[in-house]
């Protein structure tokens, strides 16, 4: 019985029972709102990269937002409206099921640079592959690697952090010129690497959502991008660049920033990470 009904009369029982009650009820309710803020802190977490990289993508130029199905010739002139990411895209679909039916026989063409046919490939320069226990590895591809060079210094996420689809993967500097790479999939991180692993994160895919990997490049369409990735690295580093300085004997060079000490990195590693 509580205070306030017909007939209640303060026992010691009656002190004891409602002292009960309202601890449970304010154990229930302190549990609710702690659930309640760690919802609005998670989301708000993932939130902010979102916010930020959107208003990052419509700072970048119009060549670097071309649409995917430009770069691998199936319309002649798009921009992306989904900031690259695929899977909201109504349109995509459509470009999928008019693509031309390709020989997965023929070897993609990747212009003496590493880009293993497994990976997904991320327009930031980072990959993604996914593994039998049903994690994902996340890595930085061969143009990126070539790019940077050997990195003076790393910053990766503590296992358990969050990531969300383009926002920071990790940070890192080369010579004192810092740089950012996109995060190419949402997930948390449940182990590191790095340069020296070939690869730098390990990532859980969100719980309860299937893994899609659409909004990745992937097979044939690598070629188209990375031919326009070259040429974009080439107008880049030009005039430091002209003609075979870029290149040697056909292949991108090792270590680019130590081949090209007088170019303005900081513009390069922006541009080419696509951070404006």
């Amino acid at each position: 019985m509580f205070p306030g009904i017909n007939g209640f009369h303060w026992t010691f029982g009656h002190i004891l029972f409602v002292s009960i009650f309202c601890t449970v009820g304010l154990v229930i309710l302190t549990a609710a709102l702690v659930a309640v803020w760690r919802s609005w802190r998670d989301a708000k977490l993932q939130r902010e990269p979102r916010i930020r990289w959107q208003s990052e993508f419509h700072d970048l130029s119009d060549r670097e937002r071309r649409c995917r199905h430009t770069l691998s010739g199936e319309t002649k002139s798009r921009l992306c409206p989904n900031a690259f990411d695929c899977r909201d895209c109504i349109t995509h679909p459509k470009f999928v099921e008019l693509a031309p039916v390709v020989d997965e026989s023929v070897p993609v063409e990747t212009y003496g640079l590493d880009f293993p046919a497994e990976n997904y490939y991320h327009r930031g320069h980072a990959w993604v592959r996914p593994e039998a226990n049903g994690t994902l590895v996340v890595g930085l591809d061969d143009l990126g690697r070539r790019l940077i060079g050997p990195p003076d210094h790393v910053e990766l996420p503590a296992p358990g952090t969050h990531l969300e689809n383009n926002g920071v993967g990790w940070r890192g500097d080369r010579n004192g010129v810092p740089f950012r790479v996109l995060a190419p999939i949402e997930g948390e991180v449940v182990e590191t690497g790095g340069p020296d692993k070939g690869w730098y994160l390990r990532l859980r895919p969100v719980a309860n959502k299937p893994t899609d990997l659409r909004h990745l490049l992937h097979g044939h369409e690598v070629s188209g991008w990375l031919r326009d990735e070259l040429d974009r690295l080439q107008m880049l580093l030009s005039p430091e660049a002209t003609g075979p300085s870029l290149a040697d004997g056909g292949v991108l060079m090792e270590d680019l920033s130590k081949a090209q000490p007088g170019a303005n990195w900081d513009k390069v590693m922006g541009e080419m990470f696509l951070e404006p």
